[in-house]
């Protein structure tokens, strides 16, 4: 039987999901409907008239939405604190999903731990870039604006 994510608006809903049994696919699709929840926007220039690019080959990545208005390419990542990272969409919502529901939050060496981190730093860096977030937009790190490279 296939996990169907349920769909929610806010991250603090986000405990009624099975965050471990998301696949790439669904973690996108959870991660669109929080950030445009009236419908897909283009950031570059606002237009809603926009069209999914579907992979064909190995050049294509999954994800990208060109705007029938300015012919930008972008992502659910673009403008935001996933911006330019090589972490994974599911390892992104398991670590919003364990730093909102813990009640002190969570270190990065467990947070390493918990999503199969390589390497320390990628844990250290994540964790700052949702404790920034968090803080600077009052609870909802995917309205933060700011990019951080």
């Amino acid at each position: 039987m296939k996990y169907i994510p349920p769909k929610f608006s806010k991250l603090s809903e986000m405990a009624s999901i099975d965050v471990g049994r998301l696949t790439e696919d669904e973690a996108r699709a959870i991660l669109e409907g929080i950030r445009w929840p009236k419908g897909i926007a283009c950031p570059h220039c606002g237009s809603m008239k926009v069209t999914r690019i579907q992979a064909k080959s190995d050049k294509v990545r999954d994800g990208v939405i060109q705007c029938n208005d300015c012919r930008g390419q972008f992502t659910v990542t673009v403008g935001t604190v996933m911006h330019r990272s090589h972490i994974t969409l599911r390892q992104w919502v398991q670590a919003f999903y364990s730093m909102c529901s813990h009640k002190k939050s969570i270190s990065a060496l467990q947070l390493q731990r918990n999503l199969g981190l390589h390497s320390y730093k990628s844990a250290w860096h994540l964790v700052n870039r949702i404790r920034e977030a968090i803080t600077e937009s009052k609870g909802n790190p995917l309205t933060y604006k700011k990019v951080v490279l």
